[in-house]
Order: structure tokens, then C-alpha cells, then sequence
């Protein structure tokens, strides 16, 4: 047996006798030992195994604070988002008590160390999706929001259901407010498909309701469902597909017959940002036009995307792992 998985067994007898904040102690003072040794594998192994137990055992503090220096050696060390390093991180934020205080930190600074790290700057989407995952189970609806937004391809679904469930304890009529609280996000990062399916899912069980009214409309190339009493749900799925076409003059036709209804919730600054994106419509800055065009001469015209970092593209680049 190596000298790490001696000291890894006698800390973890000490956290089965009880001895916690001993264990918790120890744990620190010889992973920081490994640490200016630069011996970064012994250092993850003593944390990680470290964590797990105490976490296991329902000290949501010191594993949590067991989770925090681990990621503080990765960055230290510069380790990589691959699959070794995001298993030991989602293994560990599986095992947190429930309602731990110490996890919002753990996620946030397991997000920014995936950004700074690896391919996504908005953040690894694996890890997006199963903490917006675990948010959802927990009903925790803008946590999970935030984070699924930016997840991979199975996070629309986990999305669809937790919307769906929230939505149910509203008003009947206000199921296009959460509907666009995910397509136009999802629009917004350049993800056409994860909106697409996101609403065929979420309108598949509102088309379940009873007292609900909905008429199915097919053309050669789509089929969409109308609802004559949620006149801005319908905005969203013709919305979807006007993106599709990219045609400036349908998204144009389809905001003003929609004018009327538009105006009562905040959606203007989104669909702004949606019509310079996908149809070329020129959002109207305030500003000093030389100003603006010395800007773009010398900062190569803006920034990219929710996509991976490096990629360059006229069209909006799409979400972290989702195409």
C-alpha cells in the first residue's frame, strides 16, 4: 500500500469514529504539504477522497471547504475540464447534503474554473447540466434555469419539465412567460435547436390541458400549434420559425402584427438583440459614430458567442455542447 493510500484510509477511520473536524484539519495541512511540493496528483487524491467521506458523513462544511481547495489546486495547477477532472468534481457535488450553504460556492467556482480552463467560456455545459439538474430536483426553478440554459443537449427536457411544473401553479394564461423564459435565452446563445425542442416539449403537455384550445396547423415544410387564447405563445413558435427562414422581412411583419400584445411584457430588449443576430437588423446605439467604427476597426468588430472560445463566425455561434 503507497504512503497516500495509507494516509487516505487513516483519515478516512478517523471521519467513520466521529472525529471530524480532526480528520478535516489533517486533511488540509498535508494536501498543502503535496501542494508546495507541486505534487498536484497526491494533493487531488488526499482532497477528493477527503471530501467524499466527510460529505458522505454530513459535513456539508468541511467537505465543502475540501471541494473549494481542490478546485483551487486545479487552477493552481492549471488542470484541464476532461473527463478524470469533471468526474471527481460532479461526484462530489452529487454528494452534498442537500440545502449545504457551501455548494452555491462550490458550483460557481467549479463553472469559472472550467471557463478559464477549457474550450467554453461560459462554462463546461456537462457541469452546467447537472448542477441546473440538481437544482431542478431541489425546485430551486432561477438555479437550474441559469445553469441548464447553458447545458448540453439533454438539458431543454430537465428544463421543459421544471418550467412545465412551475408554470402549473400559475394562471392559465401565463404560460408564454415561461416559455420565453427559456427560447429566447436559448435564441440569444445561438442555440435554434435546444429552443425548438424546448418548446415542442412544453407545449406537448400544455396541449394536454382540457380547458385549453388548440388547433393544429400543418404546412409543407412545418407543423405548429395554435393557441387563439395565448396569442404570445404563438408569437414564440412563429418566432422560431422566422429564425429558421432568416428572412428580416417576415421578423419585421411578425412584431408588428404582434405590437399590440408585445407591449405588456419586457421582451424588446431580447428581440432586439434576436433581430441583429439572425436578420441583420442593426440594433440603434447612442454614441459617437467615429468612436464606434474606430472601436470595431481595432477591436476586430466584437466579441463572439456562447460557443467555444476561438471559433469565428458571421452567424450566431451555437451553445456550449448542444450541436
Amino acid at each position: 500500500m503507497s504512503k497516500i493510500e495509507k494516509t487516505i484510509q487513516r483519515q478516512q477511520q478517523k471521519i467513520e469514529e466521529g472525529q471530524y473536524y480532526e480528520a478535516h484539519q489533517q486533511l488540509r495541512v498535508i494536501a498543502s504539504r503535496y501542494v508546495k511540493q507541486n505534487n498536484t496528483a497526491a494533493a487531488t487524491d488526499i482532497l477528493f477522497s477527503g471530501a467524499q467521506s466527510l460529505l458522505k458523513a454530513g459535513q456539508g462544511g468541511s467537505g465543502g471547504d475540501l471541494c473549494i481547495f481542490l478546485l483551487d489546486v486545479f487552477n493552481k495547477a492549471e488542470v484541464k475540464p476532461d473527463a478524470g477532472s469533471k468526474g471527481k468534481l460532479l461526484s462530489l457535488l452529487r454528494a452534498f447534503p442537500a440545502g449545504e450553504p457551501t455548494r452555491r460556492k462550490f458550483v460557481n467556482e467549479m463553472i469559472a474554473w472550467s471557463s478559464k480552463h477549457g474550450e467554453y467560456p461560459a462554462g463546461d455545459p456537462d457541469l452546467h447540466h447537472i448542477a441546473g439538474s440538481l437544482y431542478a430536483d431541489e425546485l430551486e426553478p432561477y438555479d437550474a434555469e441559469r445553469h441548464l440554459l447553458l447545458g448540453t443537449k439533454d438539458s431543454p427536457e430537465t428544463l421543459a419539465q421544471l418550467s412545465y411544473s412551475w408554470y402549473s401553479a400559475d394562471e392559465s394564461h401565463t404560460a408564454p412567460l415561461y416559455v420565453a423564459r427559456a427560447v429566447l435565452p436559448y435564441l440569444i446563445t445561438g442555440n435554434l435547436r435546444a429552443a425548438n425542442k424546448f418548446l415542442l416539449l412544453f407545449t406537448s403537455r400544455l396541449s394536454k390541458t382540457p380547458s385549453l384550445s388548440v388547433q393544429e396547423v400543418s404546412t409543407s415544410s412545418s407543423d405548429l400549434r395554435v393557441y387563439p387564447s395565448l396569442p404570445l405563445l404563438n408569437f414564440l413558435g412563429l418566432l422560431l420559425l422566422a429564425v429558421e427562414r432568416g428572412e428580416a422581412g417576415l421578423y419585421r411583419q411578425l412584431k408588428s402584427h404582434y405590437s399590440s400584445h408585445l407591449k405588456d411584457v419586457n421582451w424588446s430588449e431580447a428581440l432586439d438583440q434576436i433581430g441583429e443576430m439572425y436578420f441583420g437588423i442593426k440594433i440603434p446605439r447612442q454614441g459617437n459614430p467615429m468612436m464606434d467604427m474606430l472601436g470595431n476597426m481595432f477591436m476586430g468588430g466584437g466579441m463572439g458567442g456562447g460557443g467555444k472560445k476561438g471559433k469565428k463566425s458571421d452567424a450566431p455561434a451555437p451553445a456550449p455542447g448542444l450541436d
